[in-house]
């Protein structure tokens, strides 16, 4: 079994560093904010996600670095304004071509459909992409995680909130990315077991 974080540490330590400082300046750049904390803060518990219960999916020593980028740069296209261009010119910059599309991909991936609401905006068409998207499953269960245990944190309204939403979602959201007949033989499109145990746990609390 591959371990992200030694591969990432033994060959791709500034690389590791640069990806985490750009994808923060990004989101800084254009104001954005998660709670009262900058947006960092949510997408270094995205990675820490990845990081902590990746192993058993990542298939390739190859495929470490563009997946720790795409969990970095997860929201650029949507919230902090950049295109498939932007995203993959970025990506040529830390690794060779073919893992910057890959990496770039998975960002496309989780970028939300056009629409007025959040059914809207993630629609049919939004999971479909994420299912069929090596590694993106993964991380769009990392970023919920994320969010879903955020909500924990802070006794406020819009907290508050988002926990009953991520909640009343979860079946419908879990369903949504896993992956179909065609893919489950291949774990690049699976959904780490610790992370979903993680999950469960959180809905547990709820019921208390």
């Amino acid at each position: 079994m591959i371990n992200i974080r030694e591969v990432l540490a033994t060959e791709y330590p500034e690389a590791m560093e640069k990806i985490k400082q750009a994808a923060h300046q990004l989101h800084a750049s254009v104001n954005q904010h998660y709670d009262d904390k900058p947006y960092s803060h949510h997408l270094d518990m995205v990675v820490d996600n990845v990081l902590r219960y990746g192993d058993p999916i990542v298939a390739d020593r190859q495929d470490v670095l563009p997946v720790y980028f795409g969990a970095y740069f997860h929201d650029s296209i949507e919230d902090a304004r950049l295109t498939y261009k932007d995203v993959l010119r970025l990506a040529n910059t830390f690794m060779d071509g073919q893992q910057a599309l890959l990496a770039t991909e998975i960002v496309y991936a989780l970028t939300n459909e056009k629409g007025r609401t959040r059914q809207e905006r993630a629609n049919n068409a939004y999971y479909r992409g994420i299912r069929n998207t090596p590694y993106a499953p993964m991380i769009k269960l990392a970023d919920r995680l994320a969010n879903f245990s955020y909500s924990f944190t802070h006794d406020n309204k819009p907290n508050h909130s988002m926990k009953e939403v991520y909640y009343n979602e979860m079946g419908a959201f879990l369903r949504h990315i896993s992956p179909k007949k065609d893919k489950r033989e291949d774990a690049r499109f699976s959904l780490p077991a610790g992370m979903l145990e993680s999950v469960k746990d959180l809905m547990k609390e709820m019921k208390h």
